[in-house]
C-alpha cells in the first residue's frame, strides 16, 4: 500500500493542474488515470478539435485566395491527413503532460480508480489491484457525451464528438443535433471541409447561452456559408441505415419532415463520470449526478474534493484548471480566493469565432441593472478590414449607476484571444473609466474593445 498527502483521480486539465500545484506546495502527490494523461480535453476535446478547425480555416482561406490578390489552383482537402495532424498535436501534448508529472515528482498510477474510503483508493490495472491512501483525495473524473435515448451513437453513422474527430469517412450531408460550442464547432469544421451541414437546435436560437445579438449574427453568418440552421426544432426519430441516417425533424411550425443524411453528430450535453467510483457508498452529496462542493471545491465528506465537469457549470477546461489550483492550495493550508463564475470566459471556435464573459444584456436587465450598452462593428476597425475579416462586433454591458462591467460579448475573427482583456477587467473590478483611460495599440483588433466601451457612454470615435 502506498501513502500520499494527496491523490488526484483523473488527469484532465483539472486533475493534472491540481497535482502540479500541490506538488509545488510541497505535498507528496499521486495521480490516477484510466486512459491517457491529459484526459479528454487534451486527447479528444479542446486541443485536437482546435487543430481540426485550424486546418479548416487554412482551407477556407486557400479557397478565397483571390480576395487577397493571390492565386491558388487545384485546392483540395485530405480528411485523413487533417485528422492525422490533429492526432499528432494531441500526442505531443500528452507527452508534455507526462514530462510535467516527472518534473514535479508526481507518482502516476495507470488504471481504474475506485474510492473504498474517503482516504483510500483502489486502482485496478490488468487484473491487479493496488491500494493507495491519502489524507485528501480530489475527484476529477470529467464527463462524457450525452446520447440520444432513442439513438445511441454507433461510431459509424451516429457520432459523438469523439467519433467526429476521427471520422471513418468524410460526411457528405451532415446533421448536427445541438448548437452549443461542441455542435457549432463541428458544424463549422465540416461545413468548411465541404459537407452539406444542417444544425437542429430545440431552443429558439443557436449558441443559446450567448447574448441574443451574438446568436442572431452567428446564425446569419453560418447561413451565408450555406449551412442550414433550424431553431425551435427537434429530432423526433433517428435511425442509422446501411447508407446513412434517416431522421424525422419537427420544425418550429410544428410540421414534421423526413430527411436523409450521410452522418449525424449528437451534441446535446454531457453526463458526469461519477458512477461506479465509490461515491454513493461514501454519502457524497450530488445534484443530478454532479457533485456539490463549497467555494474551495470540498464536498460534504471531509478530505474529499471535486473539480471540473463533475461539479457545477460552466463545464469548461479552464474552469477545471482554476478549481484544481484552488483545491490544491486549500489542501496545502493556504487561503485561495474563491472563483466567481461570472468571471469565467467562454469561447466557441467556429468561423466566425464567439467569445463572452459575464452577463448577457438580457440577464443583466433581469437581475435589475439599469444598463449602458456599447456596440462596435468590425467594419469600423482598420486591422479587421486589412485582414479581410470585417464581419463581427464587440458588445459591452455596464451598470449605469456604478460603471461596473457586467458582461462582454464578441463575434468575429480572433475574439477568443481578445476576450481575456475584459476578463482581467472584471476580475480586477475595473469600471468604465479604467477601460476608457487605457491606451490600446494601433492598428489592432483590440481597439474595438476600447471603442465598444466608449460607445456605451456615447463617446465612440470611429463610427
Amino acid at each position: 500500500m502506498s501513502n500520499y498527502d494527496l491523490i488526484v483521480l483523473g488527469s484532465g486539465p483539472g486533475g493534472y493542474v491540481a497535482a502540479i500545484r500541490a506538488s509545488q506546495l510541497g505535498l507528496k502527490v499521486a495521480i490516477v488515470e484510466r486512459e491517457q494523461l491529459g484526459g479528454i480535453c487534451l486527447n479528444w476535446g479542446c486541443i485536437p478539435t482546435k487543430a481540426l478547425l485550424r486546418s479548416a480555416e487554412i482551407y477556407h482561406y486557400m479557397q478565397h485566395a483571390g480576395s487577397y490578390g493571390l492565386k491558388a489552383a487545384e485546392i483540395s482537402a485530405d480528411i485523413d491527413a487533417v485528422v492525422k495532424r490533429s492526432r499528432g498535436v494531441a500526442k505531443q501534448l500528452n507527452q508534455g503532460v507526462t514530462h510535467l508529472m516527472k518534473k514535479n515528482k508526481i507518482a502516476v498510477h495507470m488504471g481504474e480508480g475506485r474510492l473504498i474510503a474517503a482516504n483510500m483508493l483502489a486502482v485496478t490495472s490488468e487484473g491487479k489491484i493496488e491500494e493507495l491512501t491519502a489524507n485528501n483525495i480530489i475527484v476529477a473524473t470529467g464527463a462524457r457525451a450525452r446520447d440520444l435515448p432513442f439513438a445511441p451513437a454507433d461510431g459509424q453513422r451516429i457520432w459523438t464528438y469523439r467519433h467526429a474527430m476521427v471520422p471513418p469517412a468524410m460526411p457528405t450531408k451532415l446533421l448536427v443535433i445541438g448548437s452549443g460550442a461542441i455542435g457549432i464547432e463541428f458544424a463549422s469544421f465540416y461545413n468548411d471541409m465541404g459537407a452539406d451541414v444542417t444544425v437542429v437546435e430545440m431552443l429558439d436560437r443557436i449558441v443559446p447561452v450567448e447574448d441574443a445579438d451574438v446568436s442572431a449574427f452567428l446564425e446569419k453568418a453560418l447561413t451565408k456559408q450555406c449551412m442550414t440552421i433550424m431553431t425551435g426544432a427537434g429530432v423526433e426519430s433517428l435511425k442509422a441505415t446501411a447508407g446513412g441516417v434517416a431522421a424525422t425533424i419537427k420544425g418550429k411550425d410544428g410540421k414534421t419532415a423526413a430527411s436523409e443524411f450521410s452522418h449525424c453528430i449528437v451534441a446535446i450535453g454531457i453526463v458526469p463520470n461519477t458512477e461506479n467510483i465509490g461515491l454513493e457508498a461514501l454519502g457524497v452529496a450530488m445534484d443530478r449526478g454532479f457533485l456539490k462542493t463549497d467555494a474551495m471545491c470540498q464536498t460534504n465528506v471531509p478530505g474529499l474534493w471535486a473539480i471540473g465537469d463533475i461539479t457545477a457549470p460552466p463545464w469548461l477546461a479552464h474552469k477545471a484548471s482554476h478549481e484544481g489550483v484552488i483545491a490544491a492550495e486549500a489542501i496545502a493550508g493556504g487561503h485561495p480566493h474563491a472563483m466567481d463564475p461570472r468571471n469565467i470566459p467562454g469561447c466557441t471556435y467556429c468561423h466566425p469565432q464567439v467569445a463572452s464573459v459575464g452577463l448577457t444584456e438580457a440577464k443583466a436587465r433581469e437581475a435589475g441593472h439599469d444598463v449602458k450598452v456599447g456596440n462596435f462593428p468590425f467594419v469600423g476597425n482598420g486591422k479587421a478590414i486589412a485582414l479581410g475579416e470585417a464581419e463581427g462586433f464587440i458588445k459591452t454591458v455596464f451598470d449605469a449607476a456604478t460603471g461596473e462591467l457586467l458582461g462582454a460579448h464578441m463575434v468575429g475573427a480572433e475574439v477568443t484571444e481578445l476576450i481575456q482583456g475584459y476578463t482581467i477587467g472584471k476580475t480586477a473590478e475595473l469600471v468604465e473609466a479604467d477601460f476608457m483611460h487605457t491606451v490600446f495599440p494601433h492598428p489592432t483588433l483590440s481597439e474595438m474593445m476600447h471603442e465598444s466601451v466608449l460607445g456605451a457612454y456615447g463617446k465612440t470615435l470611429h463610427m
